[in-house]
């Protein structure tokens, strides 16, 4: 089935109750904690979670409440910016392989290699043709991460609108506590935002590994959304703690 990002909502369910969601969001945390634990002491899986979505989508906001609960020792965020010199010298993935995680961790991306067929393809950097050899090579690189490094690969478009988006944008203007954040480039991005859709509906279509489209409009929800697909990752991956035998002791 092709996905197409307008037919979402970005907002939250009108019949939820927001403190009862914030409530859940906590306790979902806290077992976050607990399995992340267990998977930085079993040291045989890794999770990769991958935050894509345009400026203002809520990125930090996500990585700093979901993973509250984590132990820093087995988790690290890495945010890909405009590729170095030295990035650019090699090919697209060669920055990106080096940030995956190694068994027992949590690596979150805060946005990633999909940038190189996102804003590089809007911006006419590179051809279609390109970008599709990039897809391929993206496709490849991600099962080569599940089946090659036990790695649980989970990807999450936040899906805000172009409006919401708006609005966050101009929270940096007239908010003195948020002028850090402010780019006046965000707001040119935001003039192309159905180039944008256009991108972002090719690499969530063509993806072998499935994308989780999080509704991020509101950040109570969105929090809530994310929470629930990642502890339901990990409780599949099934972490143990490694107990001693008799030999050990």
């Amino acid at each position: 089935m092709t996905i197409k990002l307008s037919g979402i909502d970005t907002d939250a369910p009108n019949d939820l109750n927001k403190k009862k969601i914030e409530s859940k969001t906590i306790d979902m945390v806290v077992k976050i904690g607990e399995l992340q634990h267990k998977l930085y002491a079993e040291g045989k899986q890794s999770l990769l979670v991958v935050l894509q979505g345009m400026d203002a989508s809520g990125k930090d906001g996500t990585i700093k409440t979901v993973f509250a609960d984590c132990n820093p020792s087995g988790i690290d965020a890495y945010a890909f910016k405009k590729p170095t010199e030295e990035e650019f010298a090699h090919d697209f993935l060669w920055r990106i392989h080096q940030k995956a995680p190694r068994k027992g961790n949590i690596m979150i991306f805060n946005r990633s290699h999909y940038e190189d067929i996102l804003i590089q393809r809007v911006h006419k950097w590179i051809t279609d043709d390109r970008a599709e050899k990039r897809m391929e090579a993206i496709n490849a690189f991600e099962k080569t991460l599940e089946f090659d490094n036990n790695t649980k690969v989970l990807k999450f478009y936040m899906h805000i609108s172009s409006e919401r988006q708006q609005e966050k944008l101009q929270e940096r203007i007239d908010d003195v506590q948020k002028n850090w954040k402010h780019k006046a480039a965000d707001w040119e991005e935001n003039d192309m935002w159905d180039e944008y859709m256009k991108c972002y509906e090719y690499a969530i279509n063509k993806s072998t590994i499935p994308w989780i489209i999080a509704p991020s409009n509101r950040r109570w929800y969105r929090n809530y959304f994310i929470a629930k697909e990642v502890l339901k990752a990990l409780e599949a991956m099934d972490p143990k703690l490694p107990v001693l035998d008799n030999t050990d002791v």
